[in-house]
């Protein structure tokens, strides 16, 4: 080429799928590998209904299915989507208020790379990593977190959150991840109220990422940003890759709250907008599937069933680990995450764990030989001694060592041997350096 053409990147890596590069390798030498690290129910074993493939299969035959939608998705799609937020009697929205992505990732994309490069959207830490690289790539610097507190069942530290709002000016937004990813965290009303206050007190709008909202359980129930946000300015994301699940669809949106009660906010949804123009619609076949799938009379039955094997899960993951030394663990109530946290200074860079495989320790002990993070560490030998691929917490920015690991195993017993094995090896990393 007449000059060097890539753009330089910005140093971080989306360790979610990078540690597949890693687990891949292990595999091209004979090793099991058990994936805990993404959250893709098909990848688990998923089995979608035979009622829902029936609906695609009629929906195929519609000819209007190969055609493209409306900029903002099918009409049907946000009115239907439109009356669901409705009823829930809080904001009131119409489906000129709801634009349609090719998936959730797509839309958070666009909407911080429509913001000003100097305004910034403070999110929870740890967050998720597409959020933050989203932010990281619009403003070109670290992002602005408040701290999700592991000793306190994972709830924010909502004064750090004021603090930080009050004296950082070009903060504009707060991202509020309910179900929370990695942690699994429900956020309750009353917390989720004085958020919403200090967006108020301090102009500022509000962006919640709802895409496990209806998938709790352990007795919790979540309170959807249409409930509480009043007269702030706000989006909620949602999509129906977790809950459906269709993460192959690629097919997320966004609904916008009281967007005529900030000339600044209504400006920058049509800058989304206008983004979104430019490529004509997203994905038609998927969004036609929503009403269809939500509305179906078994589909209330179908996703408690899901959620009976994820509480089913949650509880024998935390049951096994909550007494293990060295480690923090909380019940996860939502989404089918848990996050692990390794106390303070228990992990160093000479702890190992024995690996069999003469070609996969090599391999790894040349990777962990440079300085990485105590946590990736960890991962890489437990992935290289056990086969069980987990995703290093400090990914999710956070200084927090500990890693994330899923409860979408479709086989029980399977499971509670996978989170067994984690617990011995867990000990047996941290004493292996004395």
């Amino acid at each position: 080429m007449r000059f060097d053409i890539a753009k330089s990147g910005n140093g971080l890596t989306y360790e979610i799928r990078n540690i597949v590069n890693i687990a891949n390798k292990l595999k091209e030498n004979g090793m099991e590998i058990y994936w805990e690290n993404i959250g893709d129910p098909i990848l688990k074993g998923e089995k979608l209904p035979e009622w829902i493939k029936e609906i695609l299969k009629e929906i195929i035959d519609d000819d209007s299915t190969f055609g493209y939608s409306p900029t903002k998705g099918v009409d049907e799609t946000r009115e239907f989507l439109a009356e669901l937020n409705n009823k829930k009697g809080g904001a009131q929205i119409t489906k000129e208020d709801i634009i349609f992505f090719n998936g959730l990732g797509d839309a958070i994309a666009r909407s911080y790379s429509a913001i000003r490069v100097d305004a910034r959207i403070i999110m929870p830490e740890p967050t998720y990593s597409t959020h933050l690289l989203a932010e990281v790539l619009h403003a070109s610097f670290p992002p602005n977190t408040y701290r999700m507190n592991p000793y306190n069942n994972w709830a924010p530290d909502i004064n750090e959150l004021e603090r930080k709002v009050k004296s950082h000016k070009s903060i504009v937004g707060i991202l509020v991840i309910n179900p929370d990813n990695p942690t699994g965290y429900v956020y309750d009303k009353e917390t989720l109220e004085k958020i919403v206050n200090i967006a108020k007190q301090y102009n500022l709008f509000l962006v919640f990422d709802e895409i496990y909202n209806n998938m709790v359980y352990n007795g919790k129930e979540t309170v959807s940003l249409a409930e509480v946000i009043g007269d702030v300015p706000g989006m909620s994301m949602k999509g129906i890759s977790k809950e459906v699940p269709w993460p192959g669809a690629r097919c997320g949106w966004i609904e916008v709250y009281n967007i005529k009660n900030d000339i600044a906010f209504e400006r920058y949804i049509n800058a989304i907008l206008q983004q979104k123009m430019a490529e004509v619609c997203s994905t038609t076949f998927p969004q036609k599937a929503i009403p269809r799938i939500l509305g179906h009379p078994e589909y209330k039955s179908y996703l408690n069933e899901r959620l009976r094997h994820y509480e089913k899960l949650s509880n024998i993951a935390y049951n096994i680990l909550k007494d293990v030394p060295y480690i923090v663990v909380n019940r996860t109530n939502g989404a089918f995450y848990m996050s692990v946290v390794f106390i303070e200074a228990v992990l160093n860079n000479k702890q190992t764990l024995p690996i069999e495989n003469n070609a996969v320790k090599e391999y790894v002990e040349k990777i962990t030989s440079e300085p990485i993070e105590n946590d990736k560490r960890f991962v890489y030998y437990l992935l290289a001694s056990t086969g069980i691929c987990v995703v290093p917490l400090t990914s999710f920015f956070t200084p927090l060592p500990g890693f994330r690991m899923t409860l979408l195993e479709k086989d029980t017993d399977k499971f509670e041997h996978t989170v067994k094995t984690l617990a011995e090896k867990i000990v047996e990393y941290v004493e292996s350096a004395r």
